[in-house]
Parts: C-alpha cells; structure tokens; sequence
C-alpha cells in the first residue's frame, strides 16, 4: 500500500476509494507473461499498484514492476486505460477500492525475475492461451483482453 493510499484508509476505513494504479504486463521473448500469485487473495495477477500524488504514471508502472518482480523496465508501451464494475475490488482485508488501472506492456525489461515476499507467492511465465484460472478479479479484464489480442495476431 502506498503511503497516499495508508493516509486516505486513515481517514476513511474501509469505504471505498477512486484508486489510480499502474500496471504492467512483462512479456518475454517467447511472447509468454510473467504473472505472480499475490499474498493477499493468493490468486495470479500482473505487477501493479497505487500511483503517489504527483507520480508520473510510467515513473510508478516501473517501480512497482522491480519492487514486486526485481526486473527493470526499459521501454513501457501503453496497452490501455481499465475502469469501471469489472475492476472495482473489494480487498481481503476489506478494503474497497474502484480501480482505474493504467496498463503497460514491458517486452524490454532486464534482471531475473524474484518475487518480493510481502506481496508476492510465486512468479511464473504462462502463454497468453494458458493462463490460470484464479486470476485477481480486479485485473481479470485486462490481462484477458490482452491475452485475446495475442492470441488473435498469431
């Protein structure tokens, strides 16, 4: 959680929030996405979180890729901007949130991927026509919009 998101729960519980995330999707060369299954619902999503009050959105998309998978970012794409019901998330703790998710895709990153232990189960590369079944319901539309995109272009 970031520090702007800690200080609204402060003062606001568990209602929900606007939260403005970035994301990214990390595409190996095998066209295959690197997904982790996160510590909190234990269900598989992209790297992602909250942006800070006056962090450039790609600035945040980067971080967010190397402190949850330690791989560094050196070109982002915009893949698309995600609102609505489908991402609006209701998180185990009870925090609830309705999330409008920038979404980057990263097919030049370096490093070897290592999840952080806070946030991250597991990581694991998956080709977009075999992804897991539990994926994060907040990221459910994005990554499978993107998985069809690639699928589609073979």
């Amino acid at each position: 959680m970031t520090d702007y998101i800690r200080s609204l729960r402060a003062l606001v519980g568990h209602r929900p929030v606007l939260q403005v995330g970035a994301s990214v999707i990390p595409v190996n060369e095998a066209g295959e996405v690197l997904l982790e299954r996160r510590t909190d619902n234990h269900c598989w999503g992209y790297p992602g979180g909250s942006v800070e009050l006056d962090e450039v959105v790609e600035d945040a998309a980067r971080r967010e890729l190397y402190e949850e998978t330690g791989l560094l970012a050196e070109e982002l794409t915009l893949f698309g901007v995600f609102s609505g019901p489908d991402t609006h998330y209701i998180y185990p703790n009870g925090d609830e949130v309705s999330n409008i998710d920038i979404v980057f895709v990263c097919r030049r990153w370096s490093g070897t991927p290592v999840g952080q232990p806070e946030e991250v189960e597991e990581l694991c590369f998956f080709p977009p026509d075999a992804l897991p079944e539990n994926l994060s319901p907040p990221i459910r539309t994005p990554l499978l919009t993107w998985a069809q995109k690639q699928i589609n272009e073979r």
